[in-house]
């Protein structure tokens, strides 16, 4: 199954020109993506998208219709987006024979993508379809605060235990600033503090040096530091394609690793949420079926089985019921003789296979004569078809 390449990054980090150098580099390795735009707010886009979000959403016309701002337009359009995920997902898998790699391009406010329930959506579809690797795109030269860079840091840590979905820490722009200075401090906690120092010596003690900021940016370097390990990073340069093929190294790396770990993790997460689902449904189906009154069929079932009584049971009830002088109910038919309320109707009465006929016989005089009595007053015609009738019977 092809890789999906989900390019996120604060605005101003590159993303957009991150997708076009790679979708130029892919090409020019006779490997063509399949392309995906889902920033519906962007003016122009310097690549070809074989699927976009402004196609079928407008973004002004969602502002206008609704009446909200930049961020709301975007949220709902990629809500709108996310209702034909469906069909998305078919038109990439139909065409999944001739490419090896999809990536899109995602808007720039990154928390209207990823906090947001169609993000979650969308990321979660493509997840369950293909190998699905996080590339999380950083600027480089702004990262050289360390409050920037522990900031980027957070979002990446958030982003990844959100998604749960492998991820590439991609330093861009290191044409203007070498990204080696963001991975020693990822890898050596005191050269992060000393850069944290010399960053206050040079700003206001109250910037990032010193009091509760300093205190809380050295904390989460530490909480941070096993999420570092788990990291592949690399430098690139969506200016001159620097460190692109790194990064296609990373991306195969990453799709072994999905296929060895998050998949069996996703499928586990999916099974789980499966059987929720079922027990609360039969809950839901079992409170209706008390609020109706109607009794399950096969737990009724069970119940009489578990509750049956065997003839040693009952011998045994009946000896401990005659020990302790209670009648236990049974009579012997055999030897017991019956008593008749009305005993000009013992006759009646069916005892063997001999007397049946007799018997029979006696009750069809019986109607006969009832007939006969309550019939004078009835015509005579009607009379003697109902005296047929019945003697034919």
């Amino acid at each position: 199954m092809p890789a999906t390449i989900i390019c996120i990054g604060m605005a101003g980090s590159g993303k957009t020109t991150f997708m076009q150098r790679l979708n130029s580099h892919l090409h020019e390795n006779n490997k063509p993506p399949y392309v995906i735009n889902l920033d519906p707010a962007v003016y122009k886009i310097p690549f070809n998208c074989n699927i976009d979000i402004r196609d079928s959403i407008n973004y002004k016309k969602v502002m206008e219709n609704y009446n909200l701002g930049p961020n709301g337009a975007i949220v709902t359009s990629l809500n709108l987006f996310s209702t034909k995920i469906d069909k998305v997902l078919s038109i990439v898998k139909n065409r999944s024979e001739n490419f090896n790699n999809c990536i899109i391009d995602t808007p720039g406010q990154i928390e209207c993508f990823i906090w947001s329930a169609s993000g979650s959506i969308i990321t979660e579809s493509f997840a369950t379809e293909f190998p699905t690797i996080l590339a999380y795109i950083i600027d480089t030269p702004r990262c050289s605060n360390p409050t920037t860079f522990m900031s980027n840091m957070l979002y990446a840590c958030s982003i990844l235990y959100k998604t749960k979905l492998p991820m590439i820490i991609v330093f861009n722009k290191n044409d203007l600033r070498n990204e080696n200075f963001a991975k020693n401090w990822m890898k050596d906690f005191e050269s992060f503090q000393d850069s944290l120092r010399d960053n206050s010596e040079l700003n206001d003690e109250t910037s990032n040096g010193s009091g509760y900021m300093a205190s809380l940016i050295n904390s989460m370097s530490l909480m941070l530091e096993e999420f570092y390990s788990t990291l592949d990073i690399v430098g690139v340069s969506s200016y001159n394609g620097n460190g692109f093929d790194e990064f296609m190294e990373i991306v195969d790396k990453k799709v072994d690793e999905y296929n060895e770990f998050y998949q069996k993790e996703r499928e586990r997460i999916i099974n789980e949420k499966k059987e929720r689902e079922k027990i609360k449904k039969d809950n839901q189906l079992n409170n209706l079926m008390k609020d109706l009154g109607i009794k399950d069929k096969k737990k009724s079932e069970d119940n009489n089985d578990n509750n049956v009584e065997v003839i040693s049971d009952i011998e045994e009830e009946i000896e401990n019921d005659e020990k302790n002088g209670y009648e236990h109910g049974l009579i012997d038919l055999e030897s017991s003789e019956r008593e008749y309320t009305f005993p000009e109707d013992r006759n009646g009465e069916l005892r063997d296979n001999e007397n049946s006929n007799d018997v029979a016989k006696s009750i069809r005089d019986r109607y006969q004569q009832a007939f006969e009595s309550n019939a004078k007053t009835a015509s005579s015609s009607v009379a003697e078809d109902i005296a047929k009738y019945i003697n034919g019977q």
